[in-house]
C-alpha cells in the first residue's frame, strides 16, 4: 500500500462551541485526499489542510452527477479513546454505490488507513461532549475535463470532519413526519440503494415543502405504485405494529441499506423481537395508526441514530404516535446504540474499531 503523506496545516483553527452550532457547518483542520487515474489506479493518498478544490469548469460531476458519498462517525468515550462504528460497512456500502455509478473499487485497507489516519491527526477534533461527535464524510467524484456521457478516467476520492451534537434540533424528542404523495424519490432499476447527490436533490423539494407545514422530514413512497413506504429523507424507518416490528424491505434496491438500520436489526433480532422486513403500504399504516395498532414508529440513521415518530400526515389524515411521546423499544435501541458507539456500555457484537 502507498504510504500516506502528511502536510499539517500552519494555521489551524479554534475549536467551536457546540451547544447551538448547526450540524455540518464548521469542519475540521485537514482533509484526506486521493486520486484515480485509468491505468494507474488510486494514486498518491495524502492528507492536506482543509480548504477547496480547484477542478475544471468541464469537470463530468458538474454536468453528469458521477459521484458518490458515505455517513459515519468517531465517537470519544469516557476514557478519551476515540473509535468508530462499523466503518467496514460503510467502506462496503460506498463501494457498491460505486458500482451503480461506475466508479472505481476503493481498496477497503486504503479508505481504512486513510480514516484512521485523518481521524488521528485531528483527534482534537473529536468532541468531548457528552452525546457529540465527530462527522466524517468520505466522498468521491468524477474529475475529467469533459462533456460527453461516459464514465470518467480519473476521480478524486477525500474525506473531510466535522463536529456535531445532535442531528435534530429536538433531539431525542419525536419529530414530526409528512408521507408524500406527489414526488417520488428513487425508483426501482434506479440509485435508490446508493448514497448518491441525485437521491437527494430529488427530495429537496417535497422537503421544503414539508418544512413550510412544519414537519421534520419527508416519508417516501415507492416511485413504481405510490403505495409502498420506503424511508424518510435522511433515515431508514421501521414501525412497531401489534407486538411485530415491520420494516420496508431492500428487495427492490429503492432503499437505503442503512448501516445503524442494520444494526437495529440485529439488536432486535437478538431481543427476541419478531421482525419483518417487507413491504408496508401506506394504506396498511395508516389504518394502524387509525385503529392504534401502531405503536411506535422511529427513523434509524448515522446522524439522528435513532428518531422517534410522533406524528404520521398523509394527505388531509393526522395521527399521533405513542402519545407524541418516544417509546420503550425506540428508546432502548437509541441507548443501546449510543452506549455502545460512545463506549458506555459492552460491544458484544464486535462493532466498534479503535482509532487512537
Amino acid at each position: 500500500m502507498e504510504p500516506i503523506q502528511i502536510t499539517r496545516t500552519t494555521t489551524p483553527k479554534a475549536k467551536p462551541e457546540l451547544n447551538g452550532l448547526p450540524f455540518g457547518t464548521y469542519f475540521s483542520d485537514h482533509m484526506f485526499l486521493m486520486n484515480y487515474v485509468d491505468g494507474k489506479g488510486w494514486i498518491n493518498p495524502r492528507i492536506v489542510p482543509y480548504g477547496p478544490f480547484e477542478l475544471e469548469p468541464s469537470s463530468m460531476v458538474f454536468h453528469y452527477a458521477q459521484e458518490m458519498f458515505e455517513g459515519m462517525k468517531a465517537y470519544r468515550t469516557a476514557e478519551g479513546k476515540i473509535q468508530l462504528f462499523r466503518p467496514d460497512q460503510n467502506i462496503a456500502r460506498m463501494n457498491r454505490s460505486g458500482e451503480r455509478l461506475c466508479i472505481p473499487h476503493i481498496p477497503e485497507e486504503l479508505f481504512l488507513a486513510g480514516l484512521k489516519a485523518l481521524i488521528e491527526l485531528d483527534q482534537e477534533w473529536v468532541p468531548h461532549d457528552p452525546n457529540s461527535s465527530l462527522y466524517i464524510r468520505p466522498f468521491a467524484f468524477a474529475t475529467d475535463p469533459h462533456i460527453g456521457v461516459h464514465a470518467s478516467h480519473t476521480y478524486l476520492f477525500a474525506i473531510i470532519t466535522c463536529p456535531v451534537g445532535s442531528y435534530y434540533a429536538e433531539g431525542i424528542n419525536p419529530v414530526r413526519i409528512m408521507i408524500e404523495s406527489a414526488d417520488v424519490r428513487a425508483v426501482r432499476g434506479g440509485t435508490g440503494y446508493t448514497k448518491c447527490g441525485g437521491n437527494y436533490a430529488a427530495s429537496i423539494r417535497a422537503g421544503e415543502e414539508a418544512a413550510k407545514k412544519g414537519y421534520s422530514q419527508v416519508l417516501w413512497l415507492d416511485g413504481v405504485h405510490r403505495k409502498y413506504i420506503e424511508e424518510v429523507g435522511a433515515m431508514n424507518v421501521m414501525f412497531k405494529i401489534n407486538g411485530r416490528i415491520v420494516t420496508p424491505s431492500l428487495a427492490n434496491g429503492s432503499v437505503l441499506p442503512g448501516i445503524t438500520r442494520k444494526s437495529c436489526l440485529e439488536l432486535l433480532h437478538s431481543w427476541g423481537y419478531e421482525v419483518e422486513e417487507r413491504d408496508l403500504s401506506v394504506d396498511e399504516l395508516m389504518q394502524a395508526a387509525a385503529n392504534g395498532s401502531l405503536e411506535e414508529a422511529w427513523g434509524t440513521g448515522t446522524a439522528a441514530v435513532v428518531s422517534p415518530i410522533g406524528e404520521l400526515a398523509y394527505r388531509d389524515e393526522h395521527y399521533a404516535v405513542h402519545n407524541n411521546e418516544i417509546g420503550p423499544i425506540t428508546q432502548k435501541l437509541y441507548d443501546t446504540l449510543t452506549g455502545i458507539q460512545w463506549g458506555r456500555i459492552e460491544d458484544a457484537f464486535g462493532w466498534t474499531v479503535p482509532v487512537c
